[in-house]
């Protein structure tokens, strides 16, 4: 497999890692948008969120604790964050690997929600 994220599991391309499980890893994007932006990926490879059986509930579960560990440890739990995931092309997607964006640090132009 070609996958960017799957040799950064594999230890094949190197990273600045934030937090790691076994089911789980969280490294720094090295495209930052903010002071604080760390992509959270599940070590399984599946291409998009939809990709992700809802029988998964333990990596589900890990994917949102380490979304939180993320936040805790670069100091924007307090301050606030964006997590940011995009499915397909058309939204965005540039790596067929399932991830998260947590992006903090700063105030965030675009008010969502």
């Amino acid at each position: 497999m070609d996958c960017i994220f799957c040799k950064i599991v594999q230890g094949e391309i190197p990273s600045k890692k934030v937090y790691e499980s076994e089911l789980v890893v969280a490294f720094e994007d090295i495209n930052k948008v903010a002071p604080v932006h760390v992509l959270v990926i599940p070590k399984a490879h599946y291409d998009s969120l939809m990709e992700i059986p809802v029988s998964e509930t333990e990596l589900i579960v890990e994917l949102i604790h380490a979304i939180q560990e993320v936040a805790r440890v670069t100091g924007v739990a307090e301050t606030g964050f964006r997590v940011l995931t995009n499915k397909g092309r058309s939204a965005g997607q540039s790596v067929f690997h399932q991830h998260f964006h947590v992006i903090g640090g700063r105030d965030l132009d675009i008010k969502l929600g």
